[in-house]
C-alpha cells in the first residue's frame, strides 16, 4: 500500500506565527514550496517576478527570526514582497495580484497589518523603518524597524540621508541590503559567511564593547587609533567601511539563499546590544526559476506566462507604444542636432532611452534612482548650451519638484521634460499613476506644458521641444499603445500656446487635452446624432493656453466642456480662471470640467479606470446633456 503524501508545509502556514512553529530543518522545504507558489501565481496574473524570487529565503528567515508584525518590516521596493504576502495571510488572494479589487502589486497599509508602510517608490524604507524604531524607543516598546532595501535603491540620496540619522534608533534599526546585482560584493564564500557570523555573535560584540569602553579611558590619540584599527580590520576582511562611517555596524556579505547562514546571523543581530546594524545579503534575481535566472531583465516584470516553458503571453500587437514613438523621434532629433542629450533615472528601457543610448552612448546618461539629481544635472547641461531631454515617469518626477521649480523654472533654463506614464496606468495603481503633472507644472511661471493627443502629435511635440530654447518645456504622454494614426515623415514645429480644431460645430464645444481626444470625437458623434452640433478642439497646451481659441469657442457655443487625464487644478482650472478673469461667463455660458476624481484610484484595467473616472464618451455626452437640462430649467424658472 502506498504512503499518503505529506501535507505541504506551506498549507500549514497562514501567518508568521505558524511559520515560527516549524523546525529550522523544515525551512528549506517551505522556501521551495513558497517559490513554486509565487511562480504559479505570477504566471496567471503577471507582475514583478525576478525580484520576489530572489528574496524567498530572506523572507522566510526574517519572519522566522523576528516578531512581525510587532517588529515592523518595510520592503523597498514593495514589488519584491509577493512571497511576504503569501506568508502573511494573503495566499488565498495571491492570484488577484494587480487585478481590479485584488491585492496590490506593492505593500499597502490598508491591506494587512504586516504591511506597516506603503513602498511603491524606491529608497524610502530606511527613513520609514527609522521612524518606527524611534517611535518604539520613545514609547518604551521593544519592536524593531527592519528595512529590506535593494542595491539599486541605494543609488538614491534619501537612503543615505536616513542612514546618517540612524544613530537615534540605537539597536532597534536593522537594514538588510539586498545586493542582487553583485554590484557591491565579490562572490560570497564560506569564509565571508563565517566572518559575518563571528562578528555578529554575542561574544564578539560583548568583547568589542568591553574593549571600546577601555579604549575610551585611553588618551584621545590612542582612543582614536583603537577605533580606526577595529573598523579597518573588519573593513579589510569584509568591506562595509562606508556604512561604518554612517554609524552602522556592518555584517556581511552573506549568501541570501543559504538559510543555515541567514538564520543564525539574523538571530545574532536581533539580540545584539549594538546600535543600528546593516546586514549585507547577496541574492540572485529570478533564483530557482531557470528562465528568470537566464534573463533577469526580461523577467523583472512580466506578462502572464507559461510556467513550464517561461514563454510570456504576447500582446496582440497594433500601433507602436508612445514610449517607442518618443524614443525614435528623439533619436531622429539627435541626428540633426549634436547638442541634444538624454537623461533617465534608472529607467532606460521604461522610457525608451535605451534606444537613444545604443545610438548616442556619449550623450546618454542613466543617473540611477536619483530624480532630483537628474533634473539639476539637466539644468546644468542646459545652462552650458546643451539641449537636454529629461525623460522621467510622471509619478517619479514628483520626487524632483523642488529642483524643477528652483533649478529650472526660476532660472528659465531650457530643460525638456518628456513625461511618460501620464494619466492612469492600470495594474500599477495609484502609486504609479501620472495624475498630477499638469497641475504641478502648469502653475509655474516660464513653464510650457503640452499633452499629446496621439502618436503623431507626440512626434511633433518632441520636435517642438528640441527647438524650444527660451525656457523649460514639458510634454506628457500615456503608457501603452497609440491610437493608430500614421506617423509624420517630417515633424512639425508647433506654435507655442496654439491648439487646433479637429471638428467644427455650433452648440457644444469639447476642449480636450491629451489622449481623451478619441473619446471626445466619439462623444461628438453621439451628440450630433441627438441634434447637438459639436466642436472638438485639441488644445495641445495646458500652458500657455490658446486664449484666442477659447474666447472664440466661448462666444459662439452654449456649452463648453474641458477634459483631461489629470487631477483637479489642471486644464479645467486654467480655463475657468481665464473665463472668470475676462468675464466670459456673464452671458449664461455653461462650462463644465472633466478630470480625474479626487481620489487615489486602485489598480484595474486602464479602460475600467477611465470609465470609473467618468472620462469616456458616454460620460462626456451625459455631462453635456446635464448642462443643457440645467440651462433649460433655469430659463423656464425665469420665464415663470
Amino acid at each position: 500500500m502506498s504512503a499518503t503524501p505529506a501535507t505541504p508545509l506551506l498549507d500549514t502556514v497562514d501567518t508568521p506565527d505558524d511559520l515560527r512553529k516549524l523546525q529550522p530543518s523544515q525551512l528549506r522545504q517551505l522556501a521551495d514550496e513558497l517559490r513554486h507558489e509565487m511562480i504559479s501565481a505570477v504566471g496567471q496574473t503577471g507582475g514583478h517576478l525576478g525580484s520576489g524570487l530572489g528574496v524567498v529565503e530572506l523572507t522566510v528567515a526574517i519572519h522566522y527570526v523576528f516578531n512581525t508584525p510587532d517588529d515592523r518590516l518595510v520592503w523597498d521596493v514593495g514589488h519584491q514582497a509577493y512571497p511576504h504576502k503569501i506568508l502573511t495571510g494573503r495566499r488565498s488572494r495571491i492570484r488577484t495580484l494587480r487585478q481590479g479589487g485584488g491585492l496590490s502589486g506593492f505593500t499597502k497599509r490598508s491591506e494587512s497589518e504586516y504591511d506597516p508602510f506603503g513602498t511603491a517608490h524606491s529608497s524610502t524604507s530606511i527613513s520609514a523603518a527609522l521612524g518606527f524604531a524611534v517611535a518604539n524607543k520613545l514609547a518604551g516598546k521593544p519592536g524593531k524597524g527592519i528595512a529590506v532595501i535593494g542595491d539599486g535603491a541605494m543609488s538614491a540620496g534619501m537612503a543615505y540621508e536616513a542612514m546618517n540619522n540612524a544613530e537615534a534608533a540605537g539597536n532597534r534599526l536593522i537594514v538588510i541590503l539586498n545586493d542582487n546585482d553583485m554590484s557591491i560584493a565579490p562572490p560570497v564564500g564560506g569564509l565571508s559567511a563565517y566572518l559575518a557570523r563571528l562578528v555578529s555573535s554575542g561574544p564578539f560584540l560583548g568583547l568589542r564593547d568591553t574593549l571600546r569602553k577601555i579604549s575610551r579611558r585611553l588618551p584621545e590619540p590612542l582612543h582614536k587609533a583603537a577605533k580606526k584599527t577595529d573598523e579597518f580590520a573588519r573593513g579589510l576582511a569584509m568591506g562595509g567601511t562606508l556604512f561604518e562611517e554612517l554609524g552602522f555596524y556592518y555584517v556581511g556579505p552573506i549568501d541570501g539563499h543559504n538559510l543555515d547562514q541567514l538564520i543564525p546571523i539574523l538571530e545574532n543581530v536581533r539580540d545584539a546590544a549594538e546600535g543600528p546594524c546593516l546586514i549585507h545579503v547577496v541574492t540572485q534575481k529570478g533564483k530557482g526559476y531557470a528562465p528568470a535566472e537566464a534573463a533577469a531583465d526580461k523577467y523583472h516584470g512580466v506578462q502572464k506566462f507559461d510556467v513550464i516553458t517561461g514563454e510570456q503571453v504576447k500582446s496582440a500587437g497594433g500601433p507602436p507604444s508612445y514610449t517607442n514613438v518618443f524614443a525614435q523621434a528623439l533619436v531622429a532629433e539627435a541626428a540633426r542636432d549634436d547638442k541634444i542629450c538624454a537623461i533617465t533615472a534608472a529607467m532606460p528601457s521604461g522610457t525608451g532611452l535605451d534606444k537613444f543610448a545604443a545610438t548616442y552612448p556619449e550623450r546618454s546618461f542613466d543617473v540611477g534612482i536619483a530624480e532630483q539629481h537628474a533634473v539639476t544635472f539637466a539644468a546644468g547641461l542646459a545652462a552650458q548650451g546643451m539641449r537636454p531631454f529629461c525623460a522621467i515617469y510622471s509619478t517619479f518626477l514628483q520626487r524632483a519638484y523642488d529642483q524643477v521649480v528652483h533649478d529650472v523654472a526660476i532660472q528659465n533654463l531650457p530643460v525638456r521634460f518628456a513625461i511618460d506614464r501620464a494619466g492612469l496606468v492600470g495594474a500599477d495603481g495609484a502609486t504609479h499613476a501620472g495624475s498630477f503633472d499638469v497641475t504641478y507644472l502648469a502653475t509655474l511661471p516660464n513653464m510650457v506644458v503640452m499633452a499629446a493627443a496621439d502618436e503623431a502629435e507626440l512626434v511633433h511635440m518632441t520636435h517642438t521641444a528640441a527647438l524650444h530654447d527660451s525656457g523649460p518645456i514639458a510634454f506628457r504622454y500615456p503608457r501603452g499603445n497609440g491610437v493608430g494614426v500614421p506617423l509624420p515623415e517630417v515633424p512639425q514645429r508647433l506654435e507655442i500656446g496654439k491648439g487646433r480644431v479637429v471638428r467644427e460645430g455650433t452648440k457644444v464645444a469639447l476642449l480636450s487635452l491629451g489622449t481623451r481626444l478619441a473619446e471626445a470625437l466619439k462623444a461628438a458623434d453621439q451628440l450630433d446624432a441627438k441634434g447637438l452640433s459639436t466642436t472638438v478642439a485639441d488644445l495641445r497646451f495646458a500652458k500657455p493656453l490658446d486664449s484666442e481659441l477659447i474666447r472664440r469657442l466661448m462666444a459662439t457655443h452654449e456649452v463648453i466642456v474641458t477634459m483631461e487625464e489629470g487631477a483637479i487644478g489642471g486644464l479645467g482650472a486654467h480655463v475657468l480662471t481665464l473665463a472668470s478673469d475676462e468675464g466670459l461667463t456673464d452671458a449664461g455660458l455653461k462650462i463644465r470640467t472633466m478630470r480625474l476624481p479626487d481620489v487615489f484610484q486602485d489598480q484595474d484595467s486602464p479602460e475600467k479606470q477611465y470609465d470609473d473616472a467618468g472620462l469616456n464618451a458616454a460620460q462626456i455626452v451625459e455631462t453635456v446633456l446635464k448642462a443643457l437640462r440645467h440651462n433649460s430649467a433655469g430659463v423656464n424658472e425665469a420665464r415663470a
